[in-house]
């Protein structure tokens, strides 16, 4: 079970030092020591957090599609190519990274979660969630869930699994033994089919889903998520 701890991500600064974004994950992945600007676009996908500080231009990013989901803050007034978008918390917001985009921040600072995809190739969706004590939310693969508020633990596999493992006469001892693992605010666990991750808690969650397109879908970018 792999958990990315937003504590621990270093905040990467905007060309325009308008803001800073914390990289959960990217694809192609970073080689090993590579240090790169936040907008620098030289992967397929991203998923990212950033902190903006200051009204003014969106970087651009050629050829892909842009989620952009207000998670602490009251509103990004968000202009796309001339239109004005009020984005308010927890609202996912659906443009194309060739926008000339920009906002501006009427009642302070925001934090943003953006989920950047290569048209064509990759499709990114976000879903916030309330979470539950009793009823745990799993993560599967391709997906992240992120901590937007709140206490959560995360624990590794179901009760399926564990009598799946059972009935095979294999790890039953082990099964669902591992200790629940405490989130913070912003960690991201990583998805798996495999001893599926499993979120409990109170309070909010985004899911973020990355799909491979099939170059047999004719679907596009949409307007707002």
């Amino acid at each position: 079970m792999e958990i990315i701890r937003y504590a621990e991500l270093k905040p990467l600064p905007w060309r325009n030092g308008g803001g800073a974004t914390r990289e959960l994950a990217r694809f192609p992945a970073a080689a090993a020591g590579q240090t790169a600007a936040a907008d620098d676009g030289t992967w397929d996908w991203r998923v990212s957090i950033a902190e903006v500080a200051r009204a003014g231009a969106f970087s651009r990013f050629a050829g892909m599609e842009r989620v952009l989901t207000v998670v602490d803050g009251e509103l990004l007034l968000l202009t796309v190519d001339g239109a004005e978008h009020p984005l308010v918390k927890y609202r996912p917001f659906r443009f194309t990274g060739d926008a000339d985009a920009a906002g501006a921040l009427p009642t302070g600072d925001i934090r943003d979660l953006n989920v950047i995809t290569r048209a064509g190739a990759f499709k990114g969706y976000t879903s916030i969630i309330e979470l539950s004590k009793k009823r745990a939310h799993p993560v599967f693969a391709g997906q992240f869930g992120i901590l937007l508020q709140g206490q959560a633990t995360v624990s590794e596999g179901s009760a399926a699994e564990a009598d799946a493992a059972g009935d095979e006469g294999e790890g039953s001892d082990d099964a669902g033994t591992a200790a629940p693992q405490p989130l913070g605010r912003y960690d991201a666990v990583v998805g798996s089919d495999t001893g599926t991750p499993e979120i409990l808690g109170r309070g909010f969650l985004a899911v973020v889903s990355i799909d491979p397109v099939d170059s047999a879908d004719p679907g596009g970018a949409g307007a707002a998520g």
